[in-house]
């Protein structure tokens, strides 16, 4: 397979997923639940859909914020309006074709605020190795607040309690037998993953290095408590999701989280993922179906509209660059 077939299948294929999922999500639905669904969705109350909008765009701010906490270090401060029009039109470029974002910020980052392509695309592989730590944190709350839930719904598929510490423990001594065999390993092939892993390590550790680590750590938890909060709000547009907790939710927001690295901006796969978590604690698909859309809806158009006017923003906020 040549490279050029595997650039496009990896922008093909999510799309074409997406695609399907939309066409799956509206044939396995009857006529009657579509018009209940697309009702919820043009009676959602405009206040709570901006207020998760404003949310979104706070959290984008507070990684522009961030992001300066790790270039600071490297001799560079970029302005903050160009730091967070550069974000923004990152994520509006990942809708169209996943992870080119991040070269797209790197190369703007270099374009208008003289940083080395290398410096800041490693400031933005340290982020991302932050935002993975970030959500098996919260993977891991999800899961001790709501133990018994998972539990059940896992036996009911066949797995049970001995089975999963087996699985676990079969798993991490597989983990410690892979870094063994790597550590000693005397492969390019190893040496390639050494150099790495160490890389990575080397970008999270230097948080605790630098200046303004308190504040970098705030801006994080902030961040996602943004992301967690728009999903929050959202549920007072579905009658039957305001009573749903906030443990309850983070359920929801995982299965949403891993969605959206699955398909361009979770096309498709977010709202089935939302609404199957959601009926785990007896959410109606057609009440958890609305709100995945909404929240999606929602998610997307901050992207679209606020990335589309930064991508011509930039360049004329710089036009002497």
């Amino acid at each position: 397979m040549t490279n050029t077939l595997k650039k496009n299948l990896k922008i093909i294929l999510p799309i074409a997923l997406g695609v399907f999922l939309v066409w799956y999500s509206y044939n396995s639905t009857t006529a009657e639940n579509r018009r209940q669904i697309i009702f919820y969705i043009k009676e959602a109350n405009p206040l709570y859909v901006s207020l998760s909008i404003l949310l979104g765009i706070l959290g984008h701010i507070s990684r522009a914020v961030r992001w300066n906490y790790l270039l600071e270090p490297l001799g560079y401060k970029p302005k903050l309006i160009n730091n967070i029009l550069i974000i923004l039109t990152s994520y509006f470029a990942n809708l169209g074709i996943p992870r080119t974002g991040e070269i797209l910020r790197a190369t703007a980052l270099t374009t208008y605020e003289n940083v080395p392509f290398e410096k800041g695309f490693g400031t933005i592989v340290t982020e991302r190795v932050i935002d993975v730590i970030m959500l098996l944190f919260v993977v891991t709350i999800a899961f001790l607040l709501q133990t018994d839930v998972i539990m059940d719904i896992l036996q009911e598929r066949g797995f049970n309690a001995t089975g999963l510490i087996f699985l676990a423990l079969g798993g991490i001594a597989l983990f410690l037998a892979f870094i063994f065999i790597i550590k000693k390993s005397k492969s390019a092939f190893a040496q390639k993953i050494r150099t790495f892993v160490k890389g990575l390590l080397d970008g999270v550790f230097s948080i605790f290095k630098m200046k303004n680590k308190w504040l970098f750590i705030f801006h994080t938890f902030f961040i996602w408590a943004c992301y967690i909060g728009m999903l929050w709000i959202i549920k007072f547009t579905v009658p039957e999701t305001i009573s749903l907790t906030l443990s309850q939710l983070l359920v929801a927001f995982v299965a949403g989280a891993f969605a959206m690295a699955t398909t361009n901006g979770g096309i498709g796969l977010y709202p089935i993922a939302v609404s199957s978590a959601l009926a785990i604690f007896g959410i109606s698909a057609v009440s958890g179906d609305a709100f995945g859309w909404i929240i999606w809806i929602a998610q997307t158009l901050m992207i679209v509209v606020f990335g589309a006017i930064s991508f011509l923003l930039l360049p004329l906020l710089n036009s002497s660059k």
